[in-house]
């Protein structure tokens, strides 16, 4: 399965972190402010309005400009001062022609951050909204959080920002708090994984902080001598970079640490030096820390401090999973569904009492047309279980195990592939003008 991970490596002009641009607190609440935020694919999208125009936007810890990538005839700005230039990230492909734009207006709720560079790319290379099955127009990271400290509750999705000038921490027994150390105006740590399942020597790494990756924890090989791909793994497409596809071998290490916080059996993907070329440029960096490990805990992420705040929640224990069908299903437009509507009528007669037992119960069945989601298959992965079974790319997917696809949501479909061992999936898809039925279980290959 295609993850989602949309974190770029810009090589641009980097200004200090304590740059006075930023965003600033407006109005009555000028100390904090609550937003609710959606989780897809363990990937936060916030709402934030650009010149007067509200967009959905992930938050990503791992970019540091700002940059909008689905821009339709119906999204006016009101772009200024634009020039064109070339953006280069993950994957091995090309650099993508861009545009800057200058002195534009950011705001979320009474936050509000006034002359922001916003870079646009008018190829959308990640597709990422029919990926996620909601329009996505962008990912912003360090322009909102330089001048904040964001508190980030996954269980409750509220990201509550503060000022820095007048937050004060609470004290917390129970909280392992990390110095951040930035290059390129991105955020790293450093921790320790155990990477051998025969001893249990740990290994010194530094992770990039990164809410914009869906998976667990990236490592890059030959970064250092004790990473290396365990002999259990499978090939597996990980995902779009702004530089072409991403690839790596997924797999499973034993532990990785956080503090005294002990994360057991992650999914790890080890990526090749193709894909990750631009981001070795920081010589220190041995991979990546993604939402699936953020999404159990707590996180305060106080860039202004140059630190970060982790308390655990009830979901660190639970085990990690992925997709285990080997298929990559997308947002496919919408489709026009006929939908039946019966309505009951109880008819009185030759009654003077509305108690009479004389009653006639009769049924009328309308129909309705509405327009709702379709889904196709984009990829299937060689020799999983959906490849065996028969599946194959642009297939449209019309029912799993019993429920009409148009009736879900892409998160709940993709949550039916990431699901323990051995569960029997039954689908119905259509291909060419014909409704073919295919089954198979769900296989762990790591």
């Amino acid at each position: 399965m295609k993850n989602i991970f949309i974190s770029l490596i810009l090589l641009l002009f980097s200004y200090n972190i304590y740059s006075q641009r930023g965003f600033r607190f407006y109005g009555k609440e000028d100390v904090k402010q609550h937003v609710k935020f959606k989780l897809i694919n363990n990937l936060i999208v916030i709402p934030l309005e650009i010149n007067g125009k509200e967009l959905s936007f992930v938050l990503d810890t791992g970019v540091n400009k700002t940059i909008l990538f689905n821009l339709t005839k119906n999204d006016s700005l009101g772009l200024n001062s634009i020039s064109k230039i070339e953006l280069r990230g993950l994957g091995s492909g090309e650099p993508v022609e861009a545009y800057l734009s200058k002195n534009n207006r950011f705001k979320i709720k009474s936050l509000i951050s006034s002359n922001q560079d916003l870079y646009i790319i008018l190829k959308d290379g990640f597709n990422m909204s029919s990926k996620m099955g909601i329009t996505i127009h962008g990912i912003i990271g360090y322009d909102l959080l330089k001048s904040v400290i964001a508190k980030i509750n996954y269980n409750q999705k509220v990201i509550t920002f503060y000022s820095p000038e007048k937050y004060t921490y609470k004290k917390c027994k129970k909280c392992e708090e990390f110095p951040l150390e930035f290059y390129r105006n991105k955020p790293y740590i450093n921790t320790k994984i155990q990477i051998d399942t025969t001893n249990d020597k740990l290994t010194d790494v530094k992770l990039l902080i990164d809410s914009g990756g869906s998976d667990a924890v990236w490592l890059f090989e030959d970064t250092h001598k004790d990473i290396k791909t365990p002999k259990k793994y499978f090939l597996d497409i990980l995902g779009e970079g702004l530089s072409g596809t991403i690839y790596g071998n997924r797999s499973k290490i034993p532990k990785i640490y956080l503090g005294d916080f002990e994360i057991k059996k992650p999914t790890v993907s080890f990526l090749d030096s193709a894909s990750t070329f631009n981001a070795r440029k920081f010589r220190g960096r041995n991979g990546s820390i993604g939402g699936n490990v953020l999404k159990r805990f707590k996180v305060w992420i106080d860039y202004p401090n140059e630190k970060i705040t982790f308390k655990k929640s009830s979901s660190l224990k639970k085990g990690f999973y992925y997709n285990m069908s080997g298929l990559t299903v997308v947002y496919n437009g919408q489709q026009l569904i006929k939908e039946e509507n019966a309505s009951r009528v109880i008819d009185s007669y030759g009654s003077k009492s509305e108690a009479s037992n004389n009653k006639t119960v009769s049924f009328i069945t309308s129909y309705s047309y509405k327009f709702k989601s379709s889904y196709k298959v984009e990829t299937v992965l060689k020799d999983s279980p959906a490849d065996k079974a028969g599946i194959k790319p642009e297939d449209i997917i019309r029912k799993i195990n019993g429920k009409y696809a148009h009736n879900l949501t892409l998160n709940e479909i993709n949550d039916m592939f990431i699901n323990k061992p051995n569960k029997r999936i039954n689908i119905e898809v259509e291909r060419l003008g014909m409704t073919l039925k295919f089954e198979f279980k769900l296989k762990e290959r790591i």
